[in-house]
C-alpha cells in the first residue's frame, strides 16, 4: 500500500487553495467503471443567464471540428467579439470560421496556424497572440490519439506525447503572461480564463512512478514497447493534470489568471478517432451510441470553466460541471515525488523557451 503524503506538507507547497486537492475520499470512485457512468449520465449544468461576453478576445486550440468547434459557436453565442482559432490546417481552419462567420456576423473570427508538433509554431502562435490588445479567455484544447507508435522527428519524442503535454505545456507557459497583463488592462473584476483539457483517462490509467528512485518520467512515453493507443494518450493527460495542477498552485494567482482543467467526458461528434479502421469506428460508435455525450454538451463543460466559474475552480478539475478530485496517484509520497520529477524533466526540455524566467517573473510579480 502506497503511503499517504502528509496533508499539511501538500498544503505548504501550494501557494494557493486548490479545491480538488481537498477531495481525496473521492478519488478512487472517480477511478471505477461506475464514476465514468455517474459521471456521462450526469445532468448537464445550465450556463447561468446574463453573462455577456461583448468585447472579449477568446482562442480556443484544435477549433476547426468537434468539441472545440461547438465550444468556439456557444462562446459566440454569449457575444463574444473576437474569436481565434488556433488549428493545425488553415484551410479547415477557415472553412469551419467561414460558417461562423455567417452565423455570427458581428463578430471577429480570425485562424491562426498551430502545429503542436512544433515548438516553433507554438512560440510563433504565442507571440501572435502577445499582439492581441486583450485575451480574455483561452482554451487548450488540441490533442490526439495516434493509432500506432510514431515520433517527431524534430524534437525526438512520441507524437502524442509532444502535443498532448509538451507543446501543451509550453504553449500554456507562454499565455500566462500575456492573460496576466489583460487583466491588468481590463477594467472588468474578472480575471481571464487558461483552460487546459483533461480527460477521463487520466483517472484510470496506469502509470510507473519509479518506487526505487527519480527514474526519468518522459522516457515511459518515449519507448515503442508495449505501446497501446488509449494507455499512451491516458498517460499524456496524467502528466498533463500534474503539470497544470502545480503551475496553479505555485506560479499564478486566481487574482491574475483562473487556471482550470476541463473534463468534457466521452463524446459524440468528434475527429479523434480518425486514424482507426471502419470497423473499429463503428464499434466504437456502439459504445458512443450508449453512453456519449453529444458534441454541443461536452463543449458545455468548456463554457462552464470558461465563463461560469470564479476562484474556487482555480487550479482544479472539473468535471459534468463540479469540482473533481486528481487522479488518486496525486494523493499519496509517490504521486508527489513523481510530480517534482515530471517538472524538473519539463522544464529542462522546455528550457530553449525561457520557461523558467517567465515562470519566477509570474511568481515574483504576485
Amino acid at each position: 500500500m502506497v503511503a499517504h503524503a502528509n496533508p499539511r506538507a501538500r498544503e505548504a507547497r501550494s501557494r494557493f487553495t486548490i479545491m480538488s486537492s481537498r477531495l481525496e475520499s473521492e478519488a478512487d470512485f472517480e477511478a471505477t467503471a461506475f464514476g465514468f457512468l455517474y459521471r456521462q449520465f450526469t445532468k448537464p449544468k445550465p450556463i447561468p443567464t446574463g453573462i455577456n461576453l461583448e468585447g472579449q478576445v477568446a482562442l480556443v486550440t484544435g477549433s476547426n471540428v468537434g468539441i472545440g468547434l461547438a465550444a468556439c459557436r456557444q462562446l459566440l453565442e454569449l457575444g463574444l467579439s473576437h474569436l481565434v482559432m488556433g488549428v493545425r490546417s488553415p484551410v479547415r481552419g477557415e472553412a469551419a470560421a467561414n460558417l461562423l462567420r455567417r452565423q455570427f456576423p458581428d463578430a471577429m473570427v480570425t485562424v491562426w496556424p498551430l502545429d503542436l508538433e512544433s515548438y516553433d509554431s507554438v512560440r510563433d502562435f504565442a507571440a501572435r497572440c502577445a499582439t492581441l490588445p486583450r485575451l480574455d479567455i483561452a482554451i487548450l484544447n488540441a490533442a490526439l490519439m495516434k493509432l500506432a507508435y510514431s515520433v517527431v522527428a524534430a524534437t525526438g519524442h512520441e507524437t502524442s506525447l509532444q502535443v498532448n503535454y509538451l507543446s501543451t505545456a509550453l504553449l500554456a507557459i507562454l499565455l500566462l503572461p500575456i492573460l496576466k497583463k489583460s487583466k491588468s488592462n481590463s477594467k472588468s473584476s474578472r480575471p481571464p480564463v487558461l483552460s487546459i483539457v483533461g480527460s477521463d483517462l487520466a483517472y484510470s490509467t496506469p502509470m510507473g512512478t519509479s518506487k526505487g528512485g527519480g527514474g526519468p518520467i518522459l522516457q515511459q512515453l518515449d519507448t515503442p514497447d508495449g505501446y497501446n493507443q488509449f494507455v499512451q494518450y491516458g498517460r499524456s493527460k496524467v502528466l498533463l493534470t500534474f503539470f497544470f495542477a502545480k503551475l496553479a498552485a505555485e506560479f499564478v494567482g486566481p487574482d491574475d489568471v483562473l487556471v482550470n482543467m476541463p473534463n468534457p467526458g466521452t463524446t459524440k461528434g468528434t475527429a479523434f478517432f480518425r486514424e482507426f479502421s471502419s470497423v473499429a469506428v463503428r464499434l466504437w460508435a456502439v459504445f458512443q451510441f450508449l453512453v456519449a455525450r453529444d458534441v454541443d454538451v461536452g463543449a458545455t463543460t468548456y463554457v462552464d470553466a470558461a465563463v461560469a466559474r470564479g476562484s474556487e475552480c482555480h487550479g482544479s478539475l472539473l468535471s459534468d460541471w463540479a469540482i473533481k478530485p486528481f487522479p488518486k496517484l496525486w494523493y499519496t509520497k509517490e504521486g508527489q515525488a513523481f510530480s517534482e520529477r515530471l517538472w524538473e524533466e519539463t522544464m529542462e526540455e522546455l528550457q530553449f523557451a525561457g520557461v523558467s524566467g517567465i515562470l519566477q517573473g509570474l511568481r515574483d510579480s504576485h
